[in-house]
């Protein structure tokens, strides 16, 4: 069941990167608004470091990374995770819970904000993701598969894109 609002999905193309490719070297930065609930996520040939550079973000480190990388001639979506290291808000236990929750919305956010990516090239809804979460604590760090694109394709609905 999908828990995606698209009227909540605010999706921003950088320059290098458009709704239709290129699929290597594209990157998703993924930020929301706890006052409002609000996604915002970037499309770009690199991470959208204005996005995360504002000192909120920088404190609480909740963004979601991920970028698109081939693994053994099949494109694979990695996410990237900050669950404890440096200084954050909040127990490592509790930011790796709240990423876990949450993942399954982040990455329906991820597919249906680049649905014209995935409209052109179908093959990538069996694209394997893999979640890096990354934390002091052994036993948190640790690299995960999630499934695959399709498990994530949400109901289609009309989404307002930002640019």
């Amino acid at each position: 069941m999908s828990r995606l609002d698209p009227r909540k999905l605010h999706v921003r193309y950088l320059p290098g990167a458009d709704p239709c490719g290129p699929l290597l070297s594209r990157c998703y930065t993924l930020t929301h608004s706890d006052a409002t609930g609000d996604l915002f996520l970037t499309i770009g040939p690199d991470y959208d470091r204005a996005q995360i550079a504002g000192w909120y973000t920088r404190l609480m480190r909740d963004e979601v990374l991920a970028d698109w990388q081939v693994v053994q001639d099949a494109p694979t979506l990695h996410l990237y995770c900050h669950v404890s290291g440096g200084f954050t808000f909040g127990s490592a236990a509790m930011r790796d819970a709240i990423f876990r929750r949450e993942l399954p919305l982040v990455l329906e956010a991820f597919r249906y904000g680049d649905s014209a990516l995935f409209a052109r090239r179908p093959k990538l809804d069996q694209a394997v993701v893999l979640v890096h979460f990354h934390a002091r604590q052994k036993r948190r760090d640790r690299v995960e598969s999630w499934g695959k694109m399709a498990d994530y394709a949400a109901d289609p609905v009309c989404v307002e894109r930002v640019s």
